[in-house]
């Protein structure tokens, strides 16, 4: 492909007079910057890294075998690409307590919920996330924790100063994985909300990753599935009813924790998320 856009690029030129009247030097400089456009375009959106030379370390795998039940549930095969994805995101992700400290099992349990939501787009990654801040406890819209404040958030994707930057409640973080009945899991929630704003929205319809045909069923569903949970005759968690992108977002949760119990009470439900993320948990 790259070569069809070099001779391209040259016929262009040979036929556009203002070029031919150009100094050998600047003609040269002016190629060369148009031949980085698709180096850059490839870079951006399809490079990633050579993995490194190195085994998985034990003590993370233990961690992801006694924390993590979609890595339990996983063929050998797939364990470890999921440990591969594991050690790529923790490569261009910074991990940082906030009154806390962060040790292996904070490491694994951000990651995979990092990889979980990911991990049917092998070649897809977090471009608008540098750093994931772990805090001691609940916060505020202000990112704070002080004794006294209205504190009753658990995860946030930063915005404004914070942006590129995610939030997390660790003890919340800690409790998602705890009880893998329950369809509560603070980090993929989040992970989540990025998904949906990779197309440049957070509005619950993940358009870089659910096909155009099926668009408008997922919009219809969505928007009727809200309602049942207004008129509480769902049992999706009522905080799905916020709007789209929570109700996305929630709904997430409850395929990756309990796909079974999704499956059986809202099969259409089901089978679209496993479109979207292109994974079969039936």
């Amino acid at each position: 492909m790259i070569w069809v856009y070099i001779s391209t690029l040259i016929n262009f030129i040979n036929s556009y007079q203002p070029f031919q009247d150009l100094p050998t030097p600047k003609l040269i400089a002016f190629l060369f910057l148009l031949l980085l456009i698709p180096v850059a375009w490839w870079f951006l959106f399809f490079y990633r890294k050579k993995r490194k030379d190195q085994l998985f370390p034990p003590g993370w795998k233990a961690i992801l075998e006694k924390e993590v039940t979609f890595y339990r549930h996983l063929p050998e095969a797939k364990r470890i690409r999921f440990e591969q994805d594991i050690q790529q995101f923790l490569e261009e992700t910074q991990i940082t307590g906030v009154g806390t400290q962060v040790d292996d099992t904070d490491l694994m349990l951000v990651a995979a919920s990092a990889v979980i939501p990911l991990f049917g787009f092998p070649d897809w990654r977090y471009r608008d996330l540098n750093e994931v801040l772990l805090y001691d406890g609940a916060f505020n819209e202000d990112y704070e924790t002080r004794q006294g404040e209205e504190r009753d958030i658990l995860g946030m994707v930063g915005e404004g100063s914070m942006n590129r930057m995610m939030i997390l409640s660790k003890p919340a973080l800690r409790k998602g994985f705890a009880n893998p009945n329950s369809p509560h899991n603070v980090g993929i929630h989040e992970f989540v909300h990025l998904l949906d704003k990779a197309d440049g929205a957070t509005d619950g319809i993940p358009e870089t990753f659910l096909q155009q045909p099926y668009l408008i069923p997922w919009t219809k569903m969505m928007h009727r599935e809200i309602q049942a949970i207004k008129a509480g005759h769902s049992d999706i968690d009522v905080y799905g009813s916020t709007n789209e992108a929570e109700f996305f977002s929630v709904v997430s949760k409850y395929f990756f924790q309990q796909p079974h119990l999704l499956e059986k009470h809202h099969p259409e439900l089901f089978a679209l998320l496993e479109k979207i993320f292109k994974q079969d948990l039936s």
